[in-house]
């Protein structure tokens, strides 16, 4: 289990100063770590030679024994790079899921809109219905008033009729009257039968004097019903004149969400075009960022090339006897130095070596285990999909680095292994020397490997110096990717939450001309059927007029003939009675 753990060395009068592990936190997952409880350490193992307070990982087995470790300044700064891709991978999605909140709000709120304009819609369209239904109980009304008008007026007729041929008749009997007073004696008065004949000629003219009143209630009636009526009609056709503004006002309206709407679609297409543009920058981005890689690959593996003639060259040292390192060791000193004292150099310097050699070989495993991940990286970068290569690619820079570290950190620890096994042999052949043992004779034409390995390292330096610039100029433009991707991603987003926000839009603009369309044909309904009752209405107007012209003209011929019946009769009453004859 891997922790990470701070050196800790305790000094005092007991203890000897040995390096511990704190034991500070303990990763759960591959992006979970959590605190270590208590104060847990671990006693480091000799090849640890951190400062106090240092930050290290160590890897720790089942029975609590320490089996690797190394410095935790990159593994941290992995940990906070991830962190924070995961942050902004966060918050990203965080705003999209704002945005889609934001968007169901406002298509929620146009719903709950739309829902209670189609219940008001409901309504106007029941109280039209219900006004329409009251239109034709009204206009049925009209026509049974038309209908009593016409009888009236019927009866009216037959009533002139029979007045007439009354008043023909009375004529013809006075007529006769006339003419018989003209052939007889003026003073001769009528016999009982002419009088009875006249009296009954008066009482049918009398009779057939139609009572004006009664045809003035139900005038009345009909007047005050069509002026209501009337004044209904007016109330309808102002309020159908209302409604047909308003319709106007809608379109106008429409019209301008229309244009609205054309206008977000071409800025949504502006949109389109600008997020293409970012997708090609990307892309070439992303080009530019393969042939470095290229080239970054084809400095690794010129460095493996000089890093295996530098190994090359060391072997040579362990190979023959015929080459070395350097000249280090005065023979002259070691000479002339106590052999006691010779003794002892010769045991520290085995000692150090010993201690030294094993920490190499662990540094040698590890830099294989870390060759070993990167090949990994490198065959999963070349499967991976675009999305997954990005994360992979960072991994795999920041797992070179390490291993360049490691690698620069070996050389010098190589050097010093090999610089420190020359210095060894030679004491030990000095000291064998003075302890009068075989030495094997040392070569007198050595090649000393010292410029060669200079050079080679001059080389290799050159070429991790060119590669650390390749791997920055990737990095950077890896974060300059990552951005642009990022924002392609929010812009792609955004475009989405435009589009079906436009397309909302449109929807309700289509609904809202579906339903200015059905309430213009209502409205051209119910124009079709005010007009008939408000032409019906005027006729029925224009028939009462004439009604009531002919009603004054009825009661003045009333008013005529009963002065005249009068008359009559008083006329008959004096003719009736004879005259005495003078004496």
């Amino acid at each position: 289990m891997l922790y990470l753990a701070e050196v800790q060395k305790k000094t005092g009068f007991i203890s000897s100063g040995k390096p511990e592990f704190k034991l500070l936190a303990c990763q759960r997952s591959e992006y979970s770590w959590g605190a270590v409880t208590g104060d847990e350490t671990l006693v480091a193992p000799d090849d640890a030679s951190y400062n106090a307070g240092a930050l290290v990982m160590v890897e720790v087995s089942g029975n609590r024994q320490v089996q690797r470790h190394y410095e935790a300044g990159r593994t941290l700064t992995s940990i906070l790079q991830n962190f924070s891709n995961l942050s902004k991978k966060s918050k990203t999605q965080e705003e999209e899921i704002e945005q889609w909140k934001q968007s169901l709000t406002f298509q929620s709120q146009e719903l709950n809109r739309r829902e209670l304009d189609l219940e008001a819609r409901q309504e106007q369209v029941e109280q039209a219905e219900a006004d329409l239904e009251q239109l034709d109980a009204q206009r049925r009304e009209l026509d049974q008033l038309r209908k009593s008008l016409e009888e009236q007026r019927e009866g009216l007729t037959r009533k002139n009729q029979d007045l007439e041929g009354a008043w023909a008749h009375l004529n013809g009997e006075m007529r006769r009257l006339d003419e018989q007073r003209a052939e007889g004696n003026p003073g001769t008065g009528l016999d009982p039968a002419q009088m009875t004949n006249l009296q009954g000629a008066l009482n049918r003219l009398t009779e057939a004097v139609m009572p004006i009143e009664a045809l003035r209630d139900p005038l009345t009636h009909a007047n005050d019903g069509l002026n209501y009526h009337q004044s209904l009609l007016g109330d309808y056709q102002q309020a159908l004149e209302n409604q047909r503004q308003g319709l106007e006002q809608r379109q106008q309206e429409i019209d301008q969400q229309v244009s609205q709407l054309e206008q977000r679609w071409a800025d949504w297409r502006q949109a389109e075009a600008a997020l293409g543009t970012k997708r090609e920058d990307l892309k070439l981005r992303q080009q530019a960022i393969q042939v470095q890689r290229e080239q970054v690959q084809a400095l690794s593996l010129t460095l493996q090339a000089q890093t295996s003639l530098h190994q090359q060259i060391y072997a040579l040292l362990n190979t023959t006897d015929k080459v070395r390192l350097s000249k280090k060791v005065d023979v002259a000193a070691l000479e002339a130095m106590e052999l006691d004292q010779l003794q002892t150099i010769v045991n520290d310097l085995e000692k150090d070596l010993a201690k030294m050699s094993p920490f190499v070989a662990d540094q040698e495993e590890e830099l294989t285990l870390e060759l070993q991940v990167l090949n990994e990286l490198k065959a999963k970068i070349e499967q991976a999909d675009e999305f997954a290569r990005l994360q992979l690619e960072t991994e795999l820079g920041e797992e070179q680095d390490r291993y360049q570290m490691l690698n620069e950190t070996l050389v010098g620890q190589r050097r010093n292994l090999l610089e420190r096994e020359e210095v060894l042999s030679q004491h030990q052949a000095v000291l064998r020397r003075r302890q009068g043992l075989s030495v094997e004779d040392t070569p007198a034409n050595l090649v000393n490997l010292e410029p060669l390995l200079n050079s080679v390292d001059a080389q290799r330096q050159q070429t991790t110096e060119a590669m650390q610039t390749l791997e920055a100029e990737i990095k950077r433009a890896q974060d300059g990717i990552g951005q642009l991707k990022q924002g392609v991603e929010a812009a792609e987003a955004a475009l989405a939450a435009q589009r079906s926000e436009v397309e909302s839009f449109e929807a309700q603009l289509r609904q809202q001309q579906y339903d200015l369309a059905s309430l213009a044909g209502k409205l051209m309904v119910r124009d079709e059927l005010l007009s008939p009752a408000q032409e019906s209405v005027m006729g029925l107007r224009q028939s009462l007029d004439s009604l009531a012209g002919a009603v004054t003209r009825l009661q003045d011929i009333n008013d005529y003939q009963l002065q005249a019946m009068a008359e009559l009769r008083q006329t008959l009453l004096s003719v009736g009675t004879p005259q005495m004859s003078p004496s």
